[in-house]
């Protein structure tokens, strides 16, 4: 089990935390993937302002209420400070154990900056005693979270970039999250220290974007560890109609979405994540669009656009094992309804179902088993909305010898189709026809949870297709 802490400042996200779970995704009191939200802290307008909130070293000062009882110490070692005590609660469980999380801070810097390529977290000054990245040990375990990295303050005349530091579990204990301490602290350490990165592009970014691509670095640095498929029921493998960039306190969507940022680096490589990154950057010379926009973007730039991108990510998602290089060990995307064609009853007749922004459903359509006339066809006629609101469709036709046939239908501007495929029940077992709404169209800065805090402006869009058979020749 992980659960999450979230804290937010309105405008800006002040921490994102993972808490006690396991590898497997069994663990804790419950066994289930848990969240805990928390609204604010003491002191948001300072964050604003520019002037440093309070850390564990702070003690009754620290607003997140992990102050140290204790005098601390700290072991500095290329680009991190860590911070311990040595009594209460609050104590690592040795040395060797210190001494292992800077080690493993320091290769998640190696490699989500130096590797891939990302800025650097901002400096902070002399905050902790010298200008490189602070950490804190602390047993936020006992209080259900792995850890949390949390911005401190923003650039002057820049509130989009902000600094912080980090305070992660001070030993990782079995006993208290489930899994292997190595696991907990390697996912963790990757997952957060990114936080810490994203708050050099744009503290204020999008969360569903914060916590998917946070979570997708999870599989980047620690891909063994496998923590981050707890999540994939909750986000749209598992949960199609969901939209994508669905952000709740309390919710689990914007973890489980990190697939789609692995869809996108299995098709354009791992810099296109960083790519939208850079799109969606405040810095100085950096575009500073939003997560849809950003996304957009770099898509064009691959020559393809988002509404096409979603509906083969939503098909392919109901043959994982066909296209993720873990695949084979993801649970398909649910099916919404099955229909059977036969002589008997030999069209569906139109079917019509209504879909939110950037979410999908799919339908299955199997053979009679009298069928077996190998020239026996389907013929699927597709009536959708107009494709500039994002309106497209994939079918995947699943044969008996265990091959698929995959196809991103081809809409006119106004979202007619038809596509004709092999139906004999010989040689196929189902078509499965993914209906899937792309569209990123929104209102911005309406103080929602969505995307680009808007609303959305193609919701609830009606998708109407049929299927018939063709008569065998």
């Amino acid at each position: 089990m992980r659960r999450t802490l979230v804290a937010l400042l309105v405008p800006v996200v002040l921490v994102a935390c993972l808490s006690p779970g396991s590898a497997s995704g069994v663990g804790g009191p419950q066994g289930t993937t848990e969240l805990r939200g928390r609204d604010a802290f003491p002191g948001a307008h300072r964050l604003l302002a520019g002037t440093p909130m309070g850390r564990p070293t702070d003690g009754s000062s620290d607003p997140y209420g992990d102050g140290y009882r204790a005098p601390s110490t700290k072991k500095c070692s290329l680009h991190f400070c860590l911070h311990w005590v040595t009594r209460t609660d609050d104590r690592p469980s040795s040395q060797a154990w210190v001494d292992t999380t800077l080690t493993q801070l320091n290769r998640v810097w190696s490699f989500e900056v130096g590797r891939l390529g990302y800025r650097a977290p901002l400096p902070d000054g002399e905050r902790g005693g010298n200008s490189k990245f602070d950490v804190y040990l602390a047993d936020v375990g006992s209080k259900g979270y792995y850890g949390y990295c949390a911005p401190e303050k923003t650039l002057p005349g820049n509130h989009s970039l902000a600094d912080g530091f980090c305070v992660l579990d001070n030993d990782f204990a079995t006993s208290q999250f489930g899994a292997p301490p190595m696991v907990s602290l390697k996912v963790t350490a990757a997952h957060e220290f990114f936080h810490a990165i994203q708050y050099a592009y744009d503290v204020n970014e999008d969360r569903w974007m914060m916590e998917a691509t946070a979570t997708w670095m999870e599989e980047r640095f620690a891909d063994d560890a496998n923590d981050n498929r707890q999540y994939l029921p909750h986000g749209q493998l598992g949960q199609p109609g969901v939209p994508l960039d669905k952000f709740g306190f309390g919710g689990t969507w914007q973890y489980g979405n990190w697939l789609f940022f692995e869809f996108l680096s299995q098709r354009y490589g791992v810099g296109v994540v960083r790519a939208i990154w850079r799109q969606a950057a405040a810095f100085a010379g950096a575009p500073h669009s939003y997560s849809l926009g950003a996304i957009r973007t770099v898509l064009k730039a691959h020559s393809t656009t988002l509404p096409r991108e979603y509906a083969v990510f939503s098909g392919v998602n109901q043959i994982p094992a066909e296209f993720y290089s873990e695949g084979a060990d993801y649970q398909p995307a649910p099916v919404g309804r099955t229909l059977t064609l036969s002589e008997a009853s030999p069209s569906t007749g139109a079917q019509t179902t209504h879909l939110e922004h950037l979410s999908s459903r799919t339908i299955e359509v199997t053979p009679d088993p009298a069928l077996i006339a190998p020239t026996q066809q389907v013929q699927i006629g597709f009536d959708l909305p107009d494709t500039a609101r994002g309106a497209a469709a994939y079918v995947i036709v699943k044969r008996t010898d265990g091959t698929v046939l995959k196809s991103l239908v081809t809409l006119d501007a106004h979202g007619l189709g038809t596509l004709v495929r092999p139906f004999s029940a010989a040689t196929v077992t189902s078509v499965l026809i993914t209906l899937a709404n792309g569209s990123s169209r929104s209102t911005c800065q309406q103080g929602t949870q969505w995307a680009c805090r808007g609303t959305p402006l193609d919701d609830g869009l009606p998708f109407t297709w049929h299927a018939d058979l063709v008569p065998a020749g």
